[in-house]
C-alpha cells in the first residue's frame, strides 16, 4: 500500500480530520491525498497560501513574523499550522513553506529549504528540511513524501 493510502486509512481508523496549508508545493500534497478514493472522509480543506498576502489574510499569520523572519521560517510555518488548526477545527494539520527554486534562494535560505509543520492534537512539530537543489519538481515531490511520512509517524503514535 502506498504512503498516501496508508495515511488515509490510519486517519479514517482513528476518526480524525485533516487540513492542509501549502505554499511551495502548490497543492501537490492535497493532490496526493485526494488521489485516494475515500479521502473525502478525512480531508476537510487544502489551502494553497502561496503569497505572503494569503498567509496573512487567510491563515492569519502576523505580518510582523513574515517581516522579521520571512515566509520561509520556523516561526511562519508554526503560525501557519497553529492558525490552520483554529480555522479548520481539525485534529490533524499540516503546513508547508519553502523555496522550491530554481531562483529565490540565498546563503541563509538556499533553494531546497523547506519547513513542514505538523499538528496532531496538541502536539506540534516543525521539521526543517534541506533538499538538494535537483530542480523544482524534485524538491516539491520530496516535500510531499516527507509530509506523508511525518504524518504517518505522528498519527500512529497519537492516543
Amino acid at each position: 500500500m502506498n504512503l498516501n493510502k496508508k495515511l488515509i486509512s490510519i486517519i479514517k481508523r482513528k476518526k480524525m480530520k485533516l487540513a492542509i496549508a501549502e505554499s511551495c508545493t502548490g497543492g501537490m500534497l492535497s493532490s496526493a491525498i485526494t488521489s485516494v478514493s475515500g479521502s473525502s472522509k478525512v480531508l476537510t480543506m487544502g489551502l494553497v497560501t502561496y503569497s505572503n498576502q494569503a498567509k496573512i489574510g487567510i491563515l492569519k499569520v502576523n505580518q510582523k513574523i513574515i517581516k522579521k523572519y520571512g515566509a520561509v521560517s520556523v516561526q511562519c510555518c508554526l503560525a501557519m499550522v497553529n492558525n490552520l488548526s483554529k480555522i479548520s477545527k481539525c485534529k490533524v494539520c499540516v503546513s508547508i513553506t519553502g523555496i522550491a527554486g530554481p531562483k529565490g534562494g540565498s546563503k541563509q535560505k538556499p533553494v531546497g529549504l523547506v519547513y513542514i509543520g505538523v499538528k496532531v492534537g496538541k502536539k506540534v512539530v516543525v521539521n526543517k528540511c534541506n533538499f538538494k537543489n535537483k530542480g523544482r519538481t524534485f524538491i516539491q515531490k520530496q516535500t510531499v513524501k516527507k509530509c506523508l511520512n511525518l504524518l504517518s509517524k505522528l498519527i500512529k503514535y497519537d492516543n
